[in-house]
């Protein structure tokens, strides 16, 4: 390893993590909403705004994806895990019933709001076009999770227990993303 990575104020591997992370948890926010949509169709009342959030989710992920090639950064190795178990996750919840689709919805996005947040704050000013992307992104993730509280996540069956599970599988994934 070099010793540049160690200095202060070297903030590059810091910064691959952050889209290595990003790019991963917005891939896994597509196959979510992809399972959800697989279980509850075009003609539910919920998909077209779970259409809408899957092309907001889309645009973010092809954003990373970007930032992945022109920074050269490696994406996380449990990319294959993250398509599997998103899908699953949109199509269990859709299952359940669409309040426990938004309570999915819900859960993951508080998540991320956090988790933008702390970046943000980290980013400060040094990294204008990712800090301003994901400033952007956060923006969303909340009008998502303002929506689906709005559409009866909250009434959703056991959703203390599903909104907690959710967002502590999104801690883990956060945490494995940025390293694996």
């Amino acid at each position: 390893m070099s010793q540049l990575r160690w200095m202060p104020g070297d903030r590059r591997e810091t910064m691959k993590a952050m889209i290595r992370v990003d790019q991963a948890g917005e891939y896994g926010a597509t196959r979510i909403y992809a399972g959800q949509l697989a279980v509850l169709g075009d003609r539910h009342p919920a998909s077209r705004a779970i259409h809408h959030m899957a092309e907001q989710e889309e645009r973010h992920r092809a954003f990373f994806d970007r930032m992945i090639a022109e920074r050269r950064v490696r994406p996380t190795l449990f990319q294959p895990f993250w398509d599997k178990a998103g899908f699953a996750l949109g199509a269990i919840t859709a299952a359940i019933g669409p309040k426990a689709a938004m309570a999915c919805t819900a859960a993951v996005e508080t998540e991320i709001d956090k988790h933008y947040q702390a970046q943000r704050d980290q980013l400060g000013d040094s990294d204008p076009e990712l800090s301003d992307a994901i400033a952007d992104f956060q923006a969303e993730e909340l009008e998502h999770r303002d929506h689906a509280l709005g559409a009866g996540a909250e009434e959703a069956i056991a959703y203390p227990v599903l909104y907690g599970a959710i967002r502590a599988g999104c801690k883990f994934a956060i945490a494995a993303a940025k390293r694996i």
